[in-house]
């Protein structure tokens, strides 16, 4: 019996083309996360032979989807959040995270990517003080929509947009929500495929308009 094959990923040839200029950012962060993810607690052990399809083009590939200001709740090892600054230099990105290494190593991709439009903060998105000031709010792997709902809707101004990334069971859980999507005054709540005609594996989201 071998053991599996945990080399990183090689790069795929979509990466550049969804990064254009950006690439080599793109490609600093992949290395930083293939070299230290994991004895940071980061990523698992499995997750350096799909680092590039999984989670960086995961994350990526909905770029397009933003503008403005736009939160990243429990951002973690910065999926999405460092790699959608690296995308969408253009957008403001605000990394919500609580805890301290998690934060840490935020911080050390911003310093070292040059990443001057995000800021990173520690703190649980229930403890968010501003209020609601995003135009929007992503998360990846955080929890179920009815948990994450009430985390990231009063983060959003009136009119703006949750943009969850989510698996293949995102309409069940779309149905198991009905009470907090109701409760959050969320409206034209639905999934969306996003990068077919590009990746072998697309994206998911849900997406949902704030109402105050």
């Amino acid at each position: 019996m071998t053991n599996a094959d945990t080399s990183t990923e090689r790069e795929p040839v979509e990466a550049a083309q969804i990064f254009g200029a950006r690439i080599e950012l793109a490609r600093l962060f992949a290395q930083a996360l293939s070299d230290h993810g994991e004895e940071r607690g980061l990523i698992g052990p499995l997750e350096r032979p799909r680092l590039w399809t999984r989670h960086i083009l995961n994350s990526a590939i909905i770029g397009p989807l933003f503008s403005g200001r736009v939160a990243d709740v429990g951002s973690g090892a910065g999926l999405p959040g460092v790699v959608l600054a690296i995308a969408r230099p253009d957008v403001e990105w605000t990394l919500i995270e609580p805890m301290e290494r998690r934060v840490a190593w935020l911080e050390e991709q911003k310093s070292s990517l040059g990443l001057d439009n995000v800021e990173v903060v520690r703190a649980r998105a229930e403890e968010w003080k501003p209020g609601a000031v995003m135009d929007a709010v992503t998360a990846r792997a955080v929890s179920a929509l009815r948990t994450l709902i009430p985390l990231t809707a009063p983060l959003v101004r009136d009119g703006g947009e949750l943009v969850l990334l989510k698996g293949a069971s995102a309409p069940a859980e779309i149905d198991a929500a009905a009470k907090q999507i109701k409760k959050f005054r969320l409206s034209e709540v639905r999934v969306e495929v996003v990068g077919e005609d590009v990746l072998p594996e697309p994206s998911r989201v849900i997406r949902a308009r704030v109402r105050a």
